[in-house]
């Protein structure tokens, strides 16, 4: 960041013992809070030359440095580009999402995702309460995780959809293929998920810092005691909760780099993992639906490799 302008603000005696994101709010009354904490994890704060946490407790002589990082008119184009779309009504469109594609636009993926497809499939049918960079996006899934996702086309389906996800009523079942035997045919992994203390990029248990996560498990084949292929149910949501939970209790799954081996020997594309069945209340019936992504091909060819 040595190109971009910024500048250094000094801790007084009267901000020892305030959070960096407080005291930042106090040297910056024009930022909001959120801004503040965006720029505290993007690392763009800088106290005595090093990256903090927003609950970093300030003493007195610190220095803390605040690149000015400007801000950008972005504009998310349509694009036509192929949806599998599994069902669509005036209230939301429930899409089989293929590997290797974005869900929405972000830095270095402002072109080609599901986002982009669907503004020019929905045109102006989309709810705006994620703003231009995620319009009608309730949930997402990684980049290189294949399956159902659902988007919603006005506010009211948005919120409905948004109140049972933070319920944990909706059903979000995965298929996995992961390393190694897993001892019990049935489990659940209850373990806090949180950013990696070293490593802003990445995800891990951390019971210190982390939100609640739980997620179910069923052994659905054994492959010859070196992979195992699964079936995972989500009772909570949090990024990368598969792959962070399966690495965890030593089943990280086949072809995730990151948190995995670093070399696959298979050529895939990214973790195998799919979401394969999603099930809520529709906003306007208030009936249940449950909608279902067959696993992709490559998928069920590793299967019979494996097996």
């Amino acid at each position: 960041m040595e190109n971009i302008p910024g500048s250094d603000y000094l801790a007084r005696e009267d901000s020892a013992g305030m959070r960096l994101d407080s005291f930042l709010a106090s040297v910056l009354p024009q930022k909001s809070r959120s801004y503040i904490q965006k720029q505290v994890k993007d690392g763009n704060i800088l106290v005595n030359g090093k990256t903090a946490k927003a609950s970093y407790k300030i003493s007195s002589s610190d220095i803390v440095h605040v690149y000015e990082v400007p801000a950008t008119e972005l504009e998310i184009n349509p694009e036509n580009l192929p949806l599998d779309i599994i069902y669509e009504d005036s209230d939301i469109i429930v899409i089989n999402k293929p590997k290797r594609m974005v869900v929405h636009p972000a830095p270095g993926h402002y072109s080609g995702t599901i986002v982009n497809a669907l503004l020019y499939h929905c045109k102006d049918s989309l709810s705006g309460i994620n703003g231009i960079m995620r319009p009608g996006i309730v949930h997402r899934i990684d980049q290189d995780t294949t399956g159902v996702i659902v988007a919603c086309k006005n506010d009211i389906s948005h919120n409905f959809l948004a109140a049972q996800l933070k319920e944990h009523s909706i059903t979000r079942t995965y298929h996995a293929i992961v390393h190694n035997h897993v001892k019990e045919e049935e489990g659940t992994v209850r373990a806090a998920i949180g950013r990696h203390p070293a490593d802003r990029k990445k995800m891990a248990v951390n019971t210190r810092n982390g939100k609640d996560a739980v997620t179910h498990y069923k052994v659905l084949d054994n492959l010859n005691n070196r992979y195992t292929y699964i079936k995972c149910c989500l009772e909570t949501g949090r990024t990368h909760q598969i792959r962070v939970h399966m690495a965890s209790i030593g089943n990280p799954v086949l072809g995730d780099n990151v948190y995995g081996p670093a070399k696959c020997p298979f050529n895939l594309e990214g973790q195998t993992l799919h979401a394969k069945t999603l099930g809520f209340i529709h906003p306007s019936t208030k009936k249940y639906m449950e909608f279902e992504a067959p696993l992709p091909e490559y998928f069920k060819k590793l299967l019979e490799i494996l097996s």
